[in-house]
This record gives structure tokens, sequence and C-alpha cells, in this order.
């Protein structure tokens, strides 16, 4: 804190006459008192004048007269309240205190090299204003940061003086070791107490008995808080108290409750429970007014309703009924998500069993009960091309490798492979080389039993045809394009098949399973397969052939089932309307359990990319749901429902038949049995 001769002499020049005082030194260590002290270019009579003039400061400090009123009224409301306004008070006028613009740190240092006496000034952010410290309040706080007492004529380590007089008062401490008596317990008091103890005993020492408080109460009080209650734990009721007189009990009441006598002829044409209890009548005096009548019948029903209503005591807990509600975010959090019907697809003559959409979501497939596959542009909704297969169309399922444009087909009781004709000349040469087949052979190791699948050339269609040995319900492609799994709902072995594109190969990868298989899916990542029976979910690892998990769905029926793209949660559908969540690292029991549908679920899918998944059902509507996974294992799913999709109708009992996502967009496909295929959009 100190500075050279030199720039003190330069500050001199700029000083006001209010700092007259300053330019008569400078600043320097007090090698006495450890201390900033402000010491004359002259005699030494300067510091006792300092001196005097801190012990005036200091008498002075006491008065209140000589405070100033702080600028800001706003007393001990945190200034963190002011934080986003433009103001940060108000003045003692009511006017609003205005923030000044703070300078930044390289204006501030600017300031300070130009101006030595910049040190000095603090900033009061109570007031929202820079205060300039005089001379003595600087000396005080640099005393105070050296632990020393504000004023330097104040002597911290005074003289003691001794105000008593005894004997050997040059030495009055001793260096005697302490005398045993006062380690050992003291006999004359252990004496004490065994005398006190026996006179207790003997009845010879008394106590005196607390008085007796009278049972005092209040003689109309309300006796449900007594101590007495309180204290043998009774759970007394108040009996209810009858309803005090109005204005129609009075002797004398006003003309207008008192009724005429049509009125009361017609009380006696009413039920005895609606007439009224009381008709009022009018008299002169109080003296006029006659017993009452009923009084002896009334008191007593009253005290037949006392004695024998029976009371209970019920504890009603005060809560909120909307703080039971989850919290769940707002819908605008959350988009987007499809809500609006943007395109349709017509050109189908029956109901749209099924539909598919190509992995880079510029081609969409579908099949209908009307013996047709048509591939249409998602963008424009134009259809380019139309398969006639001479059969109702169950199932189709696109290819998930873009180099390969086929088409996965139930048609009837078979699957049949097609070339979707769709990309380049080079793509589409490529597809008809992996569905060509020169002849048939045994595709199934079945010990001279009869092949679970013929793989046969379609001569109309220059596809493949994959007979089975019952009909197919079911058809799913593996993520990397090769295999793909039919579901024969079957209670054999061969119900659940494998089959390998390029090699024209299928096999039965189970010997046994539980129960009637409805749906078999691929894991997005990993060797993992999962096979949905009516009630639950079995999980295989592939690559060991071994059972790993199996989810019990407490379901009716499963209808659907789907896997997340991260693969640890499944959602299934069933026909009574209920859609289950499960998480797999979490329990194999359902983690939550929707009922949204009123009938049978068609189908459930997830977004490949977004945090949706949606469901169609029988009942002409299509549910979009939010479906948040976290990485964090510690954070459950977040399920959040956003949108109820209506616009199919009805057409023989059935809606919704079929619902797929873009796999790139948020957006959402329906196929249902009016033959219109619907795309929402945010």
């Amino acid at each position: 804190m100190g500075h050279s001769d030199g720039e003190h002499q330069l500050e001199g020049d700029d000083l006001s006459a209010d700092d007259a005082s300053w330019s008569d030194g400078v600043w320097s260590e007090d090698d006495d008192e450890g201390s900033l002290s402000f010491e004359g270019s002259g005699s030494g009579s300067g510091s006792d004048a300092d001196s005097d003039e801190a012990a005036a400061a200091a008498e002075e400090s006491d008065s209140s007269e000589d405070e100033v009123a702080p600028r800001n009224t706003v007393g001990d409301v945190p200034l963190e309240w002011y934080k986003e306004e433009e103001h940060i008070g108000y003045d003692i006028d009511g006017r609003k205190i205005k923030k000044r613009d703070r300078e930044g740190r390289i204006e501030a240092y600017l300031k300070n090299a130009d101006d030595a006496k910049n040190w000095r000034k603090i900033y009061d952010e109570y007031n929202d204003e820079e205060v300039q410290i005089t001379k003595e309040e600087a000396k005080i706080i640099s005393r105070l940061l050296k632990g020393k007492t504000p004023h330097g004529n104040v002597d911290p380590y005074p003289d003691y003086v001794d105000w008593f007089e005894y004997e050997d008062k040059g030495h009055p401490l001793s260096s005697a070791p302490e005398p045993k008596r006062r380690f050992v317990p003291s006999k004359w008091e252990q004496k004490k107490v065994v005398k006190l103890v026996r006179a207790i005993r003997n009845g010879w020492i008394k106590f005196d008995k607390p008085k007796e408080e009278n049972n005092l109460y209040l003689l109309w009080g309300d006796e449900t808080d007594t101590a007495e209650n309180k204290r043998h734990g009774l759970s007394y009721i108040p009996a209810p108290k009858p309803n005090l007189p109005g204005h129609e009990e009075s002797y004398n009441p006003s003309v207008e409750f008192i009724p005429t006598q049509e009125e009361i002829d017609s009380y006696q044409l009413m039920y005895e429970e609606d007439r009224p209890k009381f008709i009022p009548k009018r008299f002169e005096c109080l003296r006029s007014v006659p017993a009452y009548e009923k009084a002896l019948r009334e008191g007593f029903d009253r005290c037949l309703d006392l004695y024998l209503c029976p009371r209970t005591r019920k504890k009603r807990i005060n809560i909120d009924p909307e703080s039971l509600k989850p919290k769940l975010p707002s819908k605008k959090d959350l988009r987007p998500y499809p809500k609006t019907c943007y395109l349709e697809f017509k050109g189908h003559m029956g109901p749209v069993t099924s539909i598919s959409v190509e992995i880079t979501g510029q081609w969409l497939a579908s099949g209908s009960c009307d013996g047709t596959i048509r591939v249409w542009e998602v963008e424009t909704g134009r259809c380019v091309k139309v398969w006639n297969v001479g059969g109702d169309v169950r199932r189709i399922a696109w290819n998930p490798l873009p180099e390969r444009p086929i088409l996965a087909a139930i048609v009837g009781h078979d699957l049949l492979l097609i070339n979707a004709e769709v990309g380049s000349e080079e793509v589409q040469m490529r597809a008809k080389e992996l569905l060509k087949i020169d002849e048939m052979a045994p595709q199934d190791d079945t010990d001279g039993k009869k092949p679970a699948v013929r793989w046969m050339k379609h001569e109309k269609l220059d596809g493949i045809t994959l007979i089975h040995h019952k009909a197919v319900s079911n058809v799913e492609w593996h993520f990397k394009g090769d295999y793909f799994t039919t579901v024969v709902p079957s209670g054999d072995t061969r119900a659940v098949l494998l089959h390998q594109l390029t090699k024209k190969h299928s096999h039965h990868p189970f010997r046994k399973l539980p129960g009637l298989p409805v749906a078999a899916t691929f894991h997005p990542t990993q060797k993992m397969f999962f096979v949905a029976t009516k009630k639950f979910v079995q999980v295989y690892d592939l690559q060991k052939a071994q059972l790993v998990k199996k989810l019990e769905s407490g379901l009716r029926e499963i209808s659907s089932i789907s896997i997340h793209p991260g693969g640890d949660n499944v959602i299934v559908g069933s026909k009574d309307g209920k859609l289950c969540w499960f998480d797999t690292d979490l329990s194999t029991r359902p983690y939550k359990a929707l009922k949204i549908h009123s009938k049978d679920i068609t189908n459930v899918t997830f977004h490949r990319k977004y945090p949706l998944f949606a469901s169609s059902s029988e009942d002409c509507t299509a549910y979009v749901c939010h479906g948040m996974v976290y990485s964090d294992l510690n954070q459950n799913p977040l399920i959040v429902p956003l949108e109820i999709l209506r616009g199919h109708s009805s057409s023989d009992g059935r809606g919704v038949l079929d619902c797929k996502f873009h796999p790139k967009q948020p957006w959402l496909f329906t196929a249902g049995a009016d033959s219109v295929i619907r795309l929402y959009c945010d």
C-alpha cells in the first residue's frame, strides 16, 4: 500500500480542498505500531495532533446523529431478489434506484493507473455507489487487518491492578504438591448421606405432598381436546349440536315469516317428513307464549340419538389430489412427435393388413386383402409399383439393407420374396442375383421326415416362395439383412424357423417351446433372439443356444412385440387392449402396464432415433407415447402419453391394422381396414 515520494508529490496537485490534509504527508509503515500511519513532513507534533483527532473521532463514533442514512430503503431484503431487475431498491421518496453500468476490468485497471487515489475507493453494493474512505477509516481498517485494536491510543496490555491484600502477596502461587484429601472422597459427606437415607426410610423426614388442583372445566365448552381425554387416550367425539333458532322461532317474528292459512292447509297435503317442523306464530308479549308441547318428546329423542347413534372417528389425511399425480413434462418440451394427418395413400381395394418402410425412408410397401402389394413414394404419395400376388397379404417386411431392395411378404400360407425394383440398376441386378434359385433341395435335417420349408422359384414374379408345412403368421429380418425368421403358430418344434437368404437354407433352432409362439424378432445389436408366446416373452442367446431370460407379461394373450433400439427395453401389446413395457435389466415383470385401448392391439413399434413408441388397435385409434431410456442405470425410463391419432373408419369391426415409424423423421404410418394408409407428422 506504500507509494514513493514522487508519486505522492503528483498526487498532491490533484487533491481538492477537502483532501488538503492528505497532501501534507505520505503513507508509511510504522515500526512501533506495525500499521499504516500518516507521517507529517514537518516536526513530530503532527503525530500528536493525529492521535488527538483519532481520539476525538472515537468519542464521536458513538453518536447516531452523524450517521448518514442509507440511500436504499429496502431493509433486510436480499439484493439477489433484484438480480434480474433494472433497479436495486427504492429511495426514501419511493423512487426506484436504477442500476448504474458497471465498468469492466480493463477500464477499472486504467482508472486505477491514472488515479493514485483510486485505491481508497470501495464499492457499496447496497446503495450501488462508490465510497471514498477517509484517513482515519484507512487507519482503522489497517489495524483491524493486523489484529489490533481499531484506535491507536488504546493500550491492549494494561498493567494489572491487584485490588486485594493478603499475606505473601509477593508469591501468590505455590509449587507445593496437591494434598491427598483432594483426590479421596470425603468421609464426612458419605456419613451425612447415609444418615439422610436412613431418616427417609424410617419416615423421620417427610416430603410435602403436591397440592391437588381443583378439577375445573368449561360447562358449555368443547371437550374434544381436554387434557383428561388425552391422558386416558380416549377417542372422544362430541355429539352434533342442534342448530340455533332463527327469526322464525321468535315469539314476535316479522310478517314475512308467518305463513298464511292457505300455506298451512297445503302443509297437510305434504308427506310427514317433508312438512316443516315448526310453524311460526305471533304473540303480543313473552308472557303469552305457552309451553312447548313437544319439549319432553324431543328431549327424549335427543337422548336416544346421543346414546344409540354409532359414531366412529375417521382420520382424514389432508393431501392435495394434484400432488398424487406424477409430474410429467409438458408436451411442448417433448416435441417433435406425430399429431396431424399430412398425407393419405389410397389405391387398395381391401383392408391394408401390413406396411413396411424402406430403411432410407423414401419408399413405403403395403400389403392388402385385395391380393396386391404396392410400393409408394413417401414424399408424394405416388404408387410406383403394384404386384398382384393372388392371395391375401397378411404381413410384409422390407430388407433393412439399402443395397438389397427385397420384400418378404406372407401371402396365403407361404412366404414370398420379391425384388422391389427400386434404386439404381446395379442394386436391382444384385437383388435379382440373390433371388435366383436353380434347383430345389431339402432345407432341413429332419432324418427322413418331410422338410419344414421348401425353397421354390416363383416364375410369375421372378422371386422365391418358401413353402411351409403350416400357415405363416409373422416374418422379421435380421439387422444385417441376410437372415430372417418366420413364425408358424403351432405346437411342434418347427414353429419358429430361421432362414439365410444367401445360402437359401432354413433350420429350426429350438427343440421345444413352452407355448404357442405368436411373434419372433431379433435383437437390434446383439446375437439375441426374442420369442413371444401367448403369456411369456423368452430371450435366447443364439450363439450359446440357451435361454437367457423369461419375461412374464401377465396378459391374456400377447399379439405383438417390439424391441427398443438400445436392446434393453421391450414393449408388448395384447388382445385385451393393454401395453406392457419391460426393462430387462430391472426385472422380468412389466415396468409399466398401460390400459390405453378398448379393443385388441394389432401392432406396437419403437422409433429408431427419437424417444417415441406407438400402438395401433382395432378401436380405430393409434396412440403415440414418449419413451425416454436413460444411459444412467439408476434412472427409470420416462413414459408419457402424447397423442391419440384418429381418422380411420371401422370396417367389419376392424380398425387400425398396422403402424410403422419413419426411420429418420418423427412420422407415423398407419394402415386401416378402410383401405387407406395415413401419414401423421408433427
